[in-house]
This record gives C-alpha cells, sequence and structure tokens, in this order.
C-alpha cells in the first residue's frame, strides 16, 4: 500500500528534490503551494500557503505522514513569525485533528547562533539564534515536537538550485580574495539530494525515528579551503589566495569591501560550525553517501551558469 504523504515547501530548493525521492521510493504525494506548478507532475496539489488554517487542514486530510520543510528563511519579524511560528502551530494541529502518524520537520543548524562550534552534539550548545529567520524557525521546533515530530537541523545546503552557500562564497572571495584563516574550518553541509534521501526515508521507513531533535549533515565535516579548492577545480569560483591570511585581517578586507554578506555570515563559511550528525542517519538506516564535495561535480555546470560563469 502506497503511503500517503503530506509535504510543504514542495517548490523550494530542498523541498523539490524531497518530493523527487517520495514519488521514485512509492509515496503519494499531496503538496501544498502558494502557486501550483503548471506541470503538477505525479503529486496532488493544494493551493495555498502555511497562514491560511483550511489549506493546512485540506493537505493533512487522509495523509499518513506530514512532511514539513516549508519556512521563512528571511523577511521582517511579522513575516517570520507568521509562517515559521503561527503557520507551524496550525500545521501541526491540523496533523493531530487528521491523525497523522509521522512528521519530519526542518528547522535549521542556524539556531545555534555564533560560533565557533566544534563537533557539538545536539544540545551541546545553547540554541542562541541571531536572526528573525532561525529564532521564529527554533519556536516553531516546539509545536512540532509537541506533535511527536522528527526535528532536522542542516548545516550548509549546496546543490543545483542553491540561492546561498556559494554565491556568497563568491562575493566574499571578492571581498576577502584569500584563504580564510588557512582554510581550517571545518563545516557541517549536505548535499541537498543527500537530505532529501534522508527526508524520504524517515519518512516512508519501515520503523519510525523517536521523536526529538537531530543534526542533518553529512557525518563528516567539510574542511573550509578543501570546499573553496573543489569549486575553484569546478570552474565555479576563483581560487583564493594562500596562505591566506588570519582571522582578525580577513575581518579588516571584509569591512573595508562592502557588501550584502555579514561578518556573521561571513563566519558561518569560515570559522567552525561543525555539528555531530552520524545518529540521525544510522536511525534512518540511510547511507549519507560520498559528501557533499563529491556532489558539485553534478551541480557544477547549474553553478556556473547561475554566477555567469558558463
Amino acid at each position: 500500500m502506497l503511503t500517503r504523504v503530506a509535504l510543504t515547501g514542495a517548490t523550494g530548493f530542498i523541498g523539490s528534490a524531497a518530493l523527487r525521492a517520495l514519488v521514485d521510493g512509492g509515496a503519494r504525494v499531496r503538496a501544498l503551494a502558494r502557486r501550483v506548478p503548471e506541470d503538477a507532475g505525479p503529486a496532488e496539489w493544494v493551493a495555498g500557503d502555511l497562514t491560511d488554517p483550511a489549506a493546512s487542514a485540506a493537505l493533512c486530510d487522509g495523509a499518513e505522514v506530514l512532511v514539513h520543510l516549508a519556512s521563512r528563511v528571511s523577511g521582517s519579524t511579522e513575516e517570520c513569525e507568521a509562517v515559521n511560528v503561527r503557520g507551524t502551530e496550525a500545521l501541526m494541529a491540523a496533523a493531530a485533528r487528521a491523525g497523522v502518524g509521522r512528521i519530519v520537520h526542518l528547522s535549521t543548524a542556524a539556531v545555534y547562533g555564533e560560533g565557533p562550534h566544534s563537533g557539538i552534539e545536539v544540545g551541546g550548545v545553547p540554541a542562541v539564534p541571531v536572526s528573525e529567520a532561525s529564532r521564529t524557525r527554533l519556536l516553531g521546533e516546539r509545536f512540532a515536537l509537541d506533535a511527536g515530530a522528527v526535528v532536522l537541523r542542516p548545516g550548509l545546503v549546496t546543490g543545483a538550485g542553491d540561492r546561498w552557500v556559494v554565491p556568497a562564497l563568491d562575493e566574499l572571495l571578492r571581498r576577502v580574495p584569500v584563504l580564510w584563516d588557512g582554510g581550517s574550518a571545518r563545516l557541517s553541509m549536505v548535499d541537498r539530494d543527500d537530505l532529501a534521501r534522508l527526508v524520504a526515508a524517515l519518512a516512508t521507513g519501515e520503523r519510525a525515528v523517536p521523536s526529538g531533535v537531530y543534526h542533518a549533515s553529512h557525518p563528516e565535516p567539510v574542511r573550509a579551503g578543501d570546499l573553496l579548492a573543489a569549486l575553484a577545480r569546478h570552474g565555479v569560483l576563483p581560487a583564493p589566495e594562500e596562505p591566506g591570511l588570519p582571522w582578525p585581517e580577513c575581518l579588516r578586507l571584509l569591512a573595508a569591501n562592502p557588501g550584502r554578506v555579514s561578518e556573521r555570515q561571513f563566519a558561518l563559511v569560515a570559522r567552525d560550525h561543525w555539528y555531530r550528525s552520524e545518529e540521525i542517519w544510522q536511525l534512518a538506516a540511510c547511507p549519507p553517501g560520498p559528501g557533499p564535495l563529491a556532489r558539485l561535480a553534478s551541480a557544477a555546470a547549474w553553478y556556473r551558469e547561475a554566477l555567469g560563469r558558463s
């Protein structure tokens, strides 16, 4: 019998990959979208968004599993609270009324706030989010946990469709064109297709994973220097100057060359932000794959075109 899955965020960067993984795995998917795609594909679609309780109720009706991947990742306090807090609360209430038996909820490791963080277990440091998006996503976690969800906190997510990680690196290399702090920072990363596989395994696997918060990056952290070198090999980014500069000098250069990426965001890719993630892959019986650096080859052409280097 096909698993009936209710999915939010199905048209987004991670959600579109999760939709494919769920359908490929044999799930019957009903997806929520503000604009139903012209090519509806194999999913059933519900028009609406997380601010509409009626749409959440229609999405969850008859579902066995809820996969909640939608969120506001930028915007005002009110916009973030409407989706990430009140929208999540209403969605979880709709799932409870519909008798949904399994819930997977996507959050972010950014809820921990400023690092550096090195080899942190879940709860190993306090969650001190510094943006409205992260603050409200942390608040939304509580409603998901109260509903019995598996809550995932990935770090940096890369792959075709990435509009933040590699574009931010591109800007930062223009502003600070050296190997940042020697390139030694360890980063929690995951390719979006591998994360989608994990989501699908949690949603439809034979044995449910216990409710709780789990880090959801690839188990092996990536060194920042190795990431920049791999992107340079694929012609996505220019190679940074070596041996680089110490962190205070990098910050001085960043301030001297203004841009959109903040000092805090610079730190996310240039200083340790590594969260131990082995547990969730083991519990889901989902192989994590070769890692995000190995996956860059398949995304390189997309990145080159997106950055005007094709």
